[in-house]
């Protein structure tokens, strides 16, 4: 039996929409082996892995699914072998294709301009709540590079108004102290003063910031619909984690705590950024430097 139930439980330490997207390619690929005959993870060979990721290929699904893919493949075949469910790991020795390397996209400065000091066509005629607390989502995006997720998340107890600090929930609950921006400061007092209570319903749990439309938590959904409410442009709401990173590293800022603030357990994660912010120095030298 495949067991994709008791794998699911063992995600306990990454995402909702991480592990969404893991059970997802994991049952793709128990379709596939049950149509080729296949009905235990115990009959699965590293031929039979190989097979599976050339149909994804021939099937045009890009080089960097067909990588993730495998990485799936690669977790729940490795937890098998930890919870004695079968006694080689097929995926040692997997080779998939490398997804292409695409650099971070970093706002422009007229983009953040336009979303944090003016309002878009679509936000001028919104309540005022509703613009309050979309103005103290965004300055929170960009002042401090918070996860959407880990925004979502933002309890009353973690904010520190006075010190302009800001407690949250990363990955695997690792908890890490941010700093909040004067913009966020101001924008999430007038939010808290004026605005929620307004949107807040009954059933509103009390502890919680940030709230929908209809007076639940926000969700990473909501979240990017405020960004599509307010930007004239087409971006994401990652792209301000993605520029809080680079303008540090523009403005002079450590590497290590760059890695801190973005709650990164790996060093090498945060290293992209150094190349995205290069390649802004190099643009901008190119655009103005008279011989460049």
């Amino acid at each position: 039996m495949w067991q994709v139930a008791l794998f699911e439980s063992s995600l306990v330490s990454v995402a909702d929409s991480t592990r969404a997207v893991y059970l997802r390619d994991l049952k793709s690929f128990v379709q596939w082996a049950e149509l080729s005959g296949w009905t235990d993870p115990s009959e699965i060979g590293r031929r039979d892995l190989r097979r599976y990721l050339a149909y994804l290929d021939t099937s045009d699904y890009a080089k960097r699914t067909i990588a993730r893919k495998a990485s799936v493949l690669r977790r729940y075949f490795g937890w098998s072998v930890l919870t004695r469910r079968i006694d080689a790991d097929p995926t040692v020795g997997l080779s998939a294709p490398r997804g292409e390397s695409r650099l971070p996209r970093v706002l422009r400065d007229d983009e953040l301009a336009q979303m944090l000091d003016t309002e878009s066509a679509d936000a001028v005629d919104d309540d005022e709540p509703r613009r309050l607390q979309d103005r103290a989502v965004l300055e929170i995006l960009y002042g401090s590079g918070v996860r959407v997720s880990e925004l979502c998340g933002i309890r009353f107890e973690d904010i520190d108004l006075a010190q302009r600090q800001l407690r949250v929930w990363g990955k695997g609950d690792k908890q890490r102290v941010v700093p909040l921006s004067e913009p966020a400061v101001d924008a999430l007092s007038r939010w808290i003063e004026t605005g929620r209570d307004v949107m807040a319903t009954g059933a509103t749990p009390a502890t919680i910031v940030f709230v929908n439309q209809v007076g639940k938590r926000l969700t990473p959904r909501d979240v990017r619909r405020v960004v599509d409410r307010c930007s004239d442009t087409v971006t994401h709401p990652h792209a301000f984690r993605h520029t809080f990173a680079t303008h540090l590293l523009d403005g002079g800022a450590d590497l290590r705590a760059v890695q801190e603030l973005l709650g990164h357990a790996d060093l090498t994660t945060t290293q992209i950024y150094t190349h995205v912010s290069t390649e802004r120095l190099q643009t901008v030298h190119r655009s103005t430097h008279p011989r460049a």
